[in-house]
């Protein structure tokens, strides 16, 4: 299921226009980052847990030339699925 489909089912679920599910979709997506970007995790219960995990600073290596390269410190988003979710795809 991309973005697109789950706007139509959220649309067709809730009697809502695909405009009006859209913007609530967005809406949730674009609040998680926003906690995301502040560093603050998000918790929905039933379904998960999104946090942010720093990377440090490392060296790697370029696999085309072998030669070395650095790689700048990151946040890298982690997303911990709730046991309701694990039993609900098994």
């Amino acid at each position: 299921m991309n973005k697109t489909e789950l706007i139509k089912k959220v649309a067709a679920e809730n009697g809502l226009t695909q405009k009006a599910a859209a913007d609530v979709v967005n809406c949730v997506f674009d609040s998680i980052m926003d906690s995301l970007g502040k560093k603050e995790p998000v918790s929905i219960f039933g379904f998960g847990n999104f946090s942010c995990k720093h990377r440090d600073a490392r060296e790697g290596r370029n696999p085309a030339t072998g030669k070395k390269i650095k790689i700048a410190a990151s946040n890298t988003p982690v997303f911990k699925a709730a046991k309701v979710f694990k039993e609900k795809v098994n």
